[in-house]
C-alpha cells in the first residue's frame, strides 16, 4: 500500500512540475505580446500582473504604473510630465543617480550599472549604457540600461548607448530592445552588430522614426541581423 501511495505522489509531483515548466515556457514564448512600443524608447510591459513603463515620453496612455524604469536624465527619456501621467502613490521609479534630484518627489530606487535586485518576483539588473567616443552619454555619468526578468523571459532595454564591450556579457536574453537611430546612439549597422553578439531570441529596434532616425532604419537593421534571430519591427502604439 505504501508503495502505491509513494508512486501516486511521484506521479502527481512529476505532473505538477511538468505543468509548471510548460506554463513558464508558454509565458516566455508569449512575452513579446506583453510588450507595447509607445514610440522612441518608450515601452509599456504588461506581464506578471504588473504594468511596467520604460522611459515614458510624450505618451497618451494613462494606465497606472507599478514600476517605471528610467535609463538616464535626457528629456526624451526622463519626462516628469509623462511620469506624472502614469505614476500613482504606490508606483516605484527605478533610475540612475543623475535623475534623483529631479524625481525626488516620487518613490525612488536609485541604481548604478552592475546593480541586481528583485521587485515582487521581477529579477532586475542595471547594466551599462554609454557612447564609446561621442560625448552625449559618457561612461562616467553612470547611465543605465536594464535587464528585467519576468518568469523565464529576460527583457533587455539598452537605453541610449553604442555597441559597448559589456553587451557581450549579456546572456539568455529573450527580447533585446536596442536604439538604431544613429547620431546619439547606434545606427542600424552598429545595432545589428550588437544584436549578433548578444544573440537574443527576438530583437526589437527603437529610438528611430520619431524624434531621431528614419522609419527605413528598421528594415535596414533587420537585413543585417543574423537570420537565426527574429526581428520584430513593432508598430508604434501611439
Amino acid at each position: 500500500m505504501r508503495k502505491i501511495i509513494v508512486f501516486i505522489m511521484v506521479v502527481f509531483i512529476s505532473f505538477f512540475v511538468a505543468a509548471k515548466n510548460e506554463a513558464e515556457k508558454d509565458a516566455k514564448d508569449n512575452i513579446i505580446g506583453s510588450i507595447h512600443w509607445l514610440h522612441h524608447s518608450s515601452f509599456r510591459i504588461e506581464a506578471a500582473g504588473k504594468v511596467i513603463y520604460i522611459d515614458p515620453f510624450e505618451i497618451k496612455n494613462d494606465k497606472p504604473a507599478d514600476y517605471i524604469f528610467i535609463t538616464h536624465n535626457h528629456y526624451d527619456h526622463m519626462s516628469v510630465v509623462d511620469i506624472q501621467k502614469v505614476a500613482v502613490k504606490s508606483t516605484l521609479i527605478i533610475c540612475p543617480k543623475e535623475c534623483e534630484k529631479e524625481l525626488k518627489n516620487f518613490n525612488l530606487k536609485v541604481v548604478a550599472p552592475g546593480d541586481k535586485f528583485v521587485l515582487e518576483g521581477l529579477k532586475v539588473e542595471a547594466v551599462p549604457a554609454y557612447n564609446n567616443v561621442k560625448p552625449f552619454h559618457t561612461k562616467s555619468s553612470l547611465k543605465v540600461g536594464y535587464v528585467i526578468g519576468i518568469g523565464k523571459a529576460r527583457i533587455y532595454h539598452a537605453g541610449d548607448t553604442d555597441f559597448i564591450p559589456e553587451m557581450r556579457d549579456l546572456k539568455d536574453i529573450t527580447v533585446a530592445m536596442v536604439p538604431i537611430g544613429g547620431m546619439f546612439t547606434m545606427d542600424p549597422k552598429e545595432a545589428a552588430q550588437a544584436i549578433n553578439a548578444i544573440k537574443p531570441e527576438i530583437a526589437v529596434p527603437m529610438h528611430y522614426g520619431y524624434k531621431i532616425g528614419k522609419k527605413e532604419n528598421g528594415a535596414e537593421f533587420a537585413k543585417l541581423v543574423d537570420k537565426s534571430i527574429k526581428v520584430d519591427l513593432m508598430k508604434q502604439e501611439e
